[in-house]
């Protein structure tokens, strides 16, 4: 099948801005630029609410999410799908970066470089332990900020959805952004979402945000598989001792309060950050760790 590599980066936001696989340039001036902006909200906003549509070939849609930024939904996301295929080897799992102002999964899964185009002008994804993956962070340089309006972003994350050639997938992980906006509600309402799963760390301002993530997945009517306590206790690698840093077992509190599971305590842990960093996440490179 022939393949394309060349100018992704530079062809990338002229692609957002077009209504399909051909390109479309961006309007030179500002206010030519606001108008083409307006014009496109209004056709979008005149069809109504998206039907939803699956991805083809993907069976499984998990999305991570959380409502505050620094909880470390993303190790655990790329954990979780190093975890899916470890725990069973016929199935393929693919993970998504929907974090398009700030993709961490390209540094974590240690993979660099521009997604091939088939003769279908549909990306392939990139590839890494067994996991395939996409995110913004292959279309860009790594330091570059995307500096885009809301109207953009959807434009972009429905071509991360549609525009990705991924095969047969068993799970598709969706690392979702911090926050309850426009990508959240884009994704949750154009494509069928098996559950999804809301990380926080116990801290009680987190435990605000996490709280609002969660209803809002209820009201667009996404399941909620539980929630997943993360940074939950430091220990002392000399004396042992255990001091919670964020508070003591405020995501169980939570959980409670909205009638949901939770799916596991992860520790405050050095091992965990520095596997991620150096894109050797802790499910693959130690295995047998206690953190698994």
């Amino acid at each position: 099948m022939a393949v394309a590599r060349a100018g992704l980066r530079t062809l990338w936001p002229r692609v957002f801005l077009g209504g399909g696989p051909g390109l479309c340039s961006r309007p030179a001036s500002s206010n030519t630029s606001d108008e083409f902006l307006k014009e496109k909200r209004a056709q979008i906003m005149s069809r109504g609410l998206p039907k939803q549509k699956p991805i083809e070939g993907v069976k499984q849609v998990l999305v991570l999410a959380s409502g505050k930024g620094g909880v470390g939904k993303s190790t655990t996301a790329v954990n979780i799908a190093l975890a899916l295929a470890a725990n069973d080897s016929t199935k393929s799992v693919g993970l998504l970066d929907a974090d398009v102002y700030g993709p961490s999964i390209p540094r974590m899964m240690n993979l660099k470089g521009n997604p091939e185009l088939t003769s279908q002008n549909l990306m392939r994804p990139l590839k890494n332990y067994g996991i395939e993956c996409m995110s913004m962070g292959f279309l860009v340089e790594e330091t570059a900020p995307v500096v885009w309006r809301g109207l953009m972003v959807m434009s972009a994350i429905e071509k991360l959805l549609r525009q990705v050639e991924w095969g047969q997938l068993d799970y598709l992980v969706i690392d979702m952004p911090p926050g309850t906006g426009d990508v959240q509600l884009s994704v949750s309402q154009n494509i069928p979402i098996a559950g999804a799963v809301i990380v926080s760390t116990p801290q009680d301002i987190a435990l605000l945000d996490a709280r609002k993530g969660a209803e809002m997945f209820q009201k667009v009517h996404v399941p909620v598989l539980g929630l997943i306590q993360n940074m939950s206790v430091f220990q002392c690698p000399k004396c042992k001792h255990e001091t919670h840093i964020f508070g003591a077992d405020g995501v169980r509190d939570l959980a409670k309060t909205l009638g949901l599971d939770v799916l596991g305590d992860i520790p405050l842990d050095v091992n965990i950050r520095k596997t991620c960093d150096t894109g050797q996440p802790v499910v693959v490179s130690q295995p047998q760790s206690d953190m698994n």
